[in-house]
């Protein structure tokens, strides 16, 4: 291509173009398209940026409208480059739209920020200005009010003239200038002088806060002070101010009186930065209260139980009271059976099982007319907190043991209650009447425990009794006798009532029920009391003959009805004087109780966190919801499921609760996935047909022993079954072969015990485990076999690993699952 005199030659390929026949026109210095002039035709070529593409004749991929010599390839090319420019071109005009118009957003943003500024100096400006003479105008308002004052001191005084009319005008005006003043800066008289302009009113200045009538006296006392010439001081209050464990600012301010601020300024003068709504503790409170010059008085909440602190009794109020005895021994030792031969009335009837499921409280009178007290306490080791608190509760102990069983676990623990208690024993070796009766051995059997008898040369009394018989209960009742009059058992009648709560259930007809032996003081109807975290008022007494009693007095066991809910027991009871002062109290217990359990279960620490999310991963539970007839059994019950499980499985109680089974417990039961399990208890009608439709098991049950071990036998269920390896043999590896279609064939001798093919194989090399798998196959000869015994030959081949060698030892072994239980 040549340019010639501003045009240009295009020389075509296979065309008869010839120079000079190439035709090339401008607009503007660019080139818009060529004009190829040929022997047959005259053809535009679009150029880029020459008009839209795809126009004309060529555009269209026509062979017979394109110029001779270019081929369908070369002309998409070209049309490609065209499309491609004039998309080049529309993207640059994009950029260059978009620049143009961030240019603008830019000089428009400038410009409205330097608009806004200078409107805020203007602004600060005017600020100034009307601050500047808003100055001037009070300073120049205190000169003229200075003058003013100062204008009277400083004239002279001048004699009264004898003309009456303007020599007396002139000291009047002097005067009412003088009141003026002094109402404009605020003296003795307070009061509005001429109209109310708008601007008092905007200030405030009238119809606000009125002065109260002990801010007015205190203003004349200090005017009149002042009159007599003495100076006016504020006296400093001296006030008791309580501070609790924890008080908010503002509070601590008014109970001193002092200003919120001045508080506030105290405290952040002591390095806290706190405001007025925070609270702080008792230790900076008293720090800030002696720094105002008040005097501190330290209260807490627990203060609300001062009401119910034992009083101490005068000796000339106390009276005799009968000794309050606890039976205790092992399960079966004759303990309940010996307390009826005693009251001559038939309890062991109505125990489930032959055993007592709770603590019962009885008053016997003897033929001697003396009244004793007596606590019958279970024997099976679930119920060990029972019988605590019944060694609690207690004067004097008769320990039960069966004079053919001797002494047993749980009578070890009776004793142990009682050493703890420090409260006397009395022995009675039950079932004397028995042939393998042997009454030595049980005292021999209680030296071991530090328990020696009277017969041993001992202090403990000992009594050989038989229920069935009634040998001994005679002198058994004297020995209980003797004992209380050795102790001199003595109380106040005369006295607000306090007891011990020994059991607590839930009667359907009658509400919350407590069984409470009251210690001291005397127990009457219509007395408000707190016990434990309840409260309530006493409906009615019953004693144990199921007798309707107005009061009852030191060691006498009662039903009490009126209580707001179950208490536990063991709980004490404290008559009160006033409803308000008994619910306060037992909010107190219940909120202390309710931190207490929080306070237990939280994690402190992340890594205490960490390791009971970890624990509870890898232990399995076993959820399950217990109701029972009464407080102490539902607690017993308890507290054997968590005795229950190992590092693997545990039993983990949803709910407990006295009273029959109700649909919330179902409901609780089915969201959890958990059995009811009822001791002594059943299920309503409608809580029945609840759990039908929702699949919710209830099982009921009579005797402890039938609970625990059906829990026990479900929660090993959980447990994952233990594998036991067993070897059954060993075989040596003489040669390896390579058998096509099944890599190498190990030629083996069984050299100890048997070699099974459906048993697991270790492959041994040097005494090192190097492969542990199955076999592949196990054959005799050519054949596959089942086993192959001791001292033959046979092959085997390892399932998916092919590295055998000589001399390598083959251990086998078989697997066995062995079910694993709670022990």
């Amino acid at each position: 291509m040549s340019d010639t005199d501003g045009k240009k030659t295009l020389g075509l390929r296979g065309g008869g173009a010839r120079p000079g026949n190439v035709k090339q026109s401008f607009s503007h210095g660019r080139t818009k398209n060529v004009v190829v002039e040929t022997k047959r035709k005259r053809v535009v070529v679009p150029k880029p940026g020459a008009g839209k593409t795809g126009s004309g004749s060529a555009a269209t991929g026509d062979p017979s409208r394109r110029p001779a010599g270019i081929s369908d390839a070369e002309m998409d090319r070209r049309l490609k480059a065209v499309q491609a420019a004039k998309a080049r071109e529309v993207e640059e005009a994009a950029a260059r739209e978009a620049q143009e118009k961030a240019r603008a957003e830019e000089r428009e943003r400038r410009r409205a920020e330097q608009e806004a500024k200078e409107q805020q100096e203007r602004e600060r400006e005017e600020s100034l200005k009307a601050k500047a003479e808003e100055d001037a105008r009070r300073k120049e308002e205190a000169e003229a009010a200075a003058k003013a004052a100062a204008a009277p001191v400083e004239e002279p005084v001048v004699a009264r003239p004898t003309s009456t009319k303007a020599p007396e005008a002139a000291p009047r005006k002097q005067q009412d200038r003088d009141r003026d003043n002094k109402r404009g800066k605020g003296g003795d008289d307070n009061r509005r002088s001429g109209k109310l302009t708008l601007n008092q009113a905007l200030r405030g200045g009238e119809g606000g806060r009125q002065r109260s009538m002990a801010a007015m006296k205190r203003k004349q006392e200090r005017a009149r002070q002042k009159a007599m010439g003495g100076q006016v001081e504020r006296e400093k209050v001296m006030r008791d101010v309580q501070v609790p464990e924890a008080i908010v600012v503002s509070e601590l301010a008014n109970r001193m009186s002092e200003k919120v601020g001045e508080v506030v300024k105290a405290l952040m003068n002591n390095g806290m930065m706190v405001t007025q709504n925070q609270t702080i503790d008792q230790d900076t409170a008293e720090l800030i209260v002696e720094e105002f010059g008040h005097k501190v008085v330290r209260v807490s909440d627990a203060d609300v139980e001062d009401v119910i602190k034992e009083v101490e009794d005068d000796a000339k109020d106390l009276k005799a009271r009968p000794p309050v005895i606890t039976i205790m021994g092992h399960v079966d030792h004759g303990k309940t059976s010996l307390l009826d031969a005693i009251r001559n009335a038939k309890v062991v009837a109505g125990e489930a099982g032959g055993i007592t499921q709770h603590i019962g409280a009885y008053q016997v009178k003897t033929d001697g007319g003396q009244l004793l007290s007596f606590l019958d306490t279970p024997g099976h080791a679930a119920f060990t907190s029972m019988r605590s608190r019944g060694a609690q509760v207690t004067d004097i102990v008769v320990l039960v043991v069966a004079a053919d069983d001797a002494v047993m676990p749980q009578t070890i623990e009776a004793i142990n209650h009682a050493k703890a208690a420090e409260v006397p024993m009395i022995v009675a070796i039950n079932k004397i009447d028995r042939p393998a009766a042997d009454p030595d051995k049980v005292r021999t059997d209680l030296l071991q425990h530090e328990v020696i008898v009277e017969k041993m040369s001992g202090e403990v009394q000992d009594v050989e009794v038989s229920a069935i018989t009634g040998q001994g209960l005679d002198e058994l009742l004297e020995a209980i006798a003797l004992q209380a009059e050795i102790l001199e058992l003595k109380a106040n009648p005369d006295r607000a009532a306090q007891g011990a709560v020994i059991e607590a259930q839930l009667d359907v007809g009658r509400g919350p029920v407590a069984t409470v032996l009251v210690q001291n003081g005397t127990l009457r109807q219509g007395d408000i009391f707190v016990v434990g975290e309840q409260y309530g008022k006493v409906r009615a007494l019953i004693n144990d003959q199921g007798d309707r009693v107005k009061e009852a007095g030191p060691s006498v066991p009662v039903e009490v009805l009126g209580l707001n809910g179950t208490p536990e027991a063991g709980d004490v009871l404290n008559v009160t004087e006033t409803e308000a002062q008994a619910r306060e109290i037992a909010e107190y217990r219940a909120n202390a109780a309710k931190d207490k359990r929080a306070a237990a279960g939280a994690a402190t620490t992340l890594e205490q966190l960490m390791a009971n999310a970890k624990a509870d991963e890898n232990v399995n539970e076993l959820p399950i919801l217990v109701k029972a007839d009464v407080q102490g059994s539902a607690e017993a019950i308890v507290q054997a499921m968590e005795k229950i499980g190992n590092d693997e499985v545990r039993v983990r109680v949803l709910h407990s609760g006295v009273g029959a089974i109700t649909e919330t417990d179902v409901g609780l039961a089915e969201a959890s996935g958990a059995p009811i399990m009822g001791f002594n208890v059943r299920a309503n009608a409608s809580a029945r047909n609840t759990a039908n439709q929702k699949g919710v098991e209830i099982r009921y049950y009579s005797v402890i022993y039938d609970l625990v071990d059906d829990v026990k036998a479900a929660a090993s269920g959980l447990l994952s079954a233990e594998i036991r390896e067993n070897f059954i043999g060993y075989a040596t590896i003489k040669e390896v072969f390579k058998v096509t279609g099944v890599g190498k064939v190990a030629g083996c001798l069984v050299t100890e015990g048997v070699a099974r093919r459906s048993a697991g194989v270790r492959l041994l090399r040097d005494n090192v485990v190097i492969h542990e798998g199955t076999l592949k196959t196990l054959k005799r000869f050519k054949d596959e076999v089942a086993e192959v015994q001791s001292g033959q030959e046979c092959g085997m081949a390892f399932e998916n690993y092919d590295d055998i060698r000589a001399d390598d030892v083959i251990e086998i072994f078989e697997r066995e699952e062995i079910t694993r239980t709670l022990s």
